[in-house]
């Protein structure tokens, strides 16, 4: 049996499998290319990129390189929402490691936008407005869905 072909709504369609995709991208570059700069509105201080530093940041640059394709070319090759929802339930959860990995900076990386850089704005309010879109995403905000209720005896 083929699976189910749903036609989703513009929103969701746009921003995981255009703007997600193009940012964690974005994130690629830097991490590889431009690690120095990368580093220090990381961690909001000057430090020069050891080897050791180097070679974390060019792997990471490869995860964000795989998040983009996994998320643009997988779900763009299915209309299919059961594997649209496993594969954002997954980036979920990689969501909220994300959001935990800047933790070290101290509790005012995630509301203090006074303080925020460029990097923070990715790392924790791109994360958040990812993460939501997932949840409403799991959630069948939009999509037509019929909820499913208890039956009654």
């Amino acid at each position: 049996m083929a699976p189910r072909q749903s036609v989703l709504p513009l929103t969701y369609r746009a921003f995981f499998l255009i703007i997600e995709p193009i940012s964690a991208l974005v994130g690629a570059f830097y991490a590889h290319f431009r690690q120095d700069e990368y580093l220090a509105m990381t961690i909001h201080a000057s430090s020069s990129v050891s080897l050791g530093t180097s070679v974390v940041l060019s792997q990471l640059a490869n995860l964000y390189l795989l998040f983009a394709l996994n998320e643009a070319l997988v779900l763009r090759s299915t209309g299919d929402l059961r594997v649209w929802r496993t594969v954002l339930f997954v980036l979920l959860v990689a969501d909220f490691g994300h959001l935990y990995s800047v933790s070290g900076l101290g509790s005012w990386v995630y509301w203090d936008v006074t303080r925020w850089n460029a990097i923070d704005f990715g790392n924790v309010l791109f994360v958040y407005l990812g993460a939501s879109m997932r949840i409403a995403f799991l959630a069948g905000v939009g999509l037509g869905t019929p909820t499913k209720s208890k039956k009654t005896a």
